[in-house]
């Protein structure tokens, strides 16, 4: 499965970029419900960095080790290498729109486990989806145009599964 989601922030490239280079930001746009417990991971993510996490879904613990790589000002590729998930490769793309706005771009190539158990797990995380990322978009939105208020509201983000 493929999943697209694009959003506009009103704050330039090099902030959005540096704010996605942080590990610490997982945790700060991933909704309640679920809890992101980081394990393992640099301070600012760099090309082939790993990191491990925990989310939790309730009473279930996601285990996930992913590796960084493509790492640039432009956004980064998180390769799944042991999770819940047969394959997830998530590519975070940024482009900039002018000077103070910035498009954030989330592409997924999502294949779940051929285990049972965790196929089931990962259909319905892929099902919601749409939710996680419209949350993301919105938190992201309320973290950096909080720094850059001066600019306008940005315009609704689009989203969809391939």
């Amino acid at each position: 499965m493929r999943y697209y989601h694009r959003f506009i922030v009103n704050a330039p490239i090099s902030a959005v970029a540096a704010f996605h280079s942080r590990s610490a930001s997982m945790g700060a746009i991933t909704p309640p419900p679920i809890i992101a417990q980081v394990h393992e991971a640099p301070a600012v993510l760099s090309e082939g960095s790993v990191m491990r996490f925990t989310l939790w879904m309730g009473p279930l613990p996601l285990r996930w080790r992913a590796r960084m790589s493509n790492v640039g000002p432009g956004g980064f590729v998180d390769t799944m290498e042991r999770g819940p998930f047969k394959v997830w490769v998530h590519q975070h793309s940024f482009v900039a729109v002018d000077d103070v706005r910035t498009e954030v771009i989330d592409s997924l190539h999502i294949e779940p486990s051929d285990n049972w158990f965790w196929w089931l797990v990962g259909r319905s995380m892929m099902l919601g989806l749409p939710a996680l990322f419209a949350y993301r978009a919105w938190r992201t939105r309320r973290l950096l145009e909080s720094k850059h208020a001066r600019f306008q509201s940005s315009p609704a983000s689009t989203s969809g599964i391939a």
